[in-house]
């Protein structure tokens, strides 16, 4: 009998396919959906630090200059409570999921500083969350800040959380670092149970009639999948942490190649919000075929098979292979051929 179990963060999962943060695992009654259609936990949608910090200042505001210029304070933050229902509300959703499902609930904070908003790690743990992902998303933008500080703000963030928590804690991290593996390793020295690769970086685009700078979202593709199927192919084995391949999740064929690579969960987002929860059924049933006519017995026997340690040529994930792939298209594009 096939066995498609995994272990993540410490928690034994049926299958390695798990909905990651999005609006499908916003509110109680879409966790259900989740969990019905098969999933074998959830990430929760994610608590932003940009909306403790918005909770905190409206508090200061209130108790210190009085009611007269709350309205007028409210202006100046964004919308956050758009997003999802506040810090409060997250906590009873991790309260209600816990007590109406029957599958793990990994919360998820997404911020960069470290301070005040590892306290809501703390709450976090104790509304009852099985695990904690780290979303760090930041963008250096200041010239003036070096890549070693960045670096540190990472470590900082997840120094400061892991001190608060004995939950297992996956960080979410970008692919913007020049020494990307040692980078990984300092992650899971510091405490990270964990490492989700990647982060989506969701670029802005240009409104040129109106001048403006307006947000754009672009689901994922499955040609998203190669960045980060590469460097947990490089860090399967090299870090003592479980993997999770994030961005490109779309098809059984992705999650077999996560797999290989050596992740240990493979989660999916863009392609639940495109088909519904119920993608996840077919999913697991294609995996399941897909590994019956290949002769695999079980994830664990698949997992890191095409990981950089275990294949012929480890240097084609490194430079060695970048020459091929520039010479790999020979005939001349069509657009580019001499007219006749």
């Amino acid at each position: 009998m096939l066995d498609l179990s995994t272990t993540y963060l410490g928690l034994h999962l049926a299958h390695p396919i798990v909905p990651s943060a999005s609006p499908l695992t916003s509110r109680i009654d879409r966790i259900k959906r989740l969990e019905d259609a098969g999933a074998p936990a959830v990430v929760l949608i994610s608590l932003f630090e940009e909306q403790i910090e918005q909770e905190s200042v409206i508090l200061d505001h209130y108790l210190n200059y009085g009611t007269e210029a709350y309205a007028e304070a409210l202006s100046y933050f964004p919308d956050l409570g758009t997003y999802n229902q506040g810090p409060e509300e997250y906590l009873k959703l991790i309260q209600r999921a816990k007590a109406e499902t029957n599958i793990p609930i990994i919360a998820s904070l997404n911020g960069v500083s470290s301070g005040g908003w590892t306290e809501y790690a703390r709450q976090i743990e104790q509304a009852g969350a099985d695990a904690l992902e780290l979303n760090i998303y930041y963008v250096a933008a200041d010239v003036h800040v070096s890549s070693a500080e960045v670096e540190q703000r990472y470590l900082d963030a997840l120094a400061q959380v892991r001190q608060a928590v004995s939950i297992p804690i996956a960080v979410k991290i970008g692919p913007f670092f020049s020494a990307m593996a040692n980078m990984a390793k300092r992650l899971v020295e510091g405490g990270a149970n964990g490492l989700v690769l990647f982060n989506r970086f969701y670029q802005p685009d240009l409104d040129i009639e109106a001048l403006e700078v307006v947000p754009r979202v672009v689901l994922s593709t499955s040609d998203e999948l190669r960045l980060p199927l590469r460097w947990i192919a490089i860090l399967y084995g090299r870090v003592k942490a479980s993997l999770a391949l994030s961005s490109g999740v779309h098809t059984h064929e992705d999650v077999i190649k996560g797999i290989m690579a050596g992740a240990s969960v493979t989660m999916v987002a863009s392609e639940l919000l495109i088909h519904g929860p119920g993608r996840i059924r077919q999913l697991v049933r294609d995996v399941r075929e897909w590994m019956e006519q290949h002769e695999y017995s079980s994830i664990a026997q698949m997992r890191g098979c095409l990981s950089q340690r275990s294949v012929a040529n480890p240097d084609a994930f490194e430079r060695a292979n970048y020459m091929k792939v520039l010479q790999s298209w020979r005939d001349e594009p069509a657009a580019l051929a001499p007219k006749s």
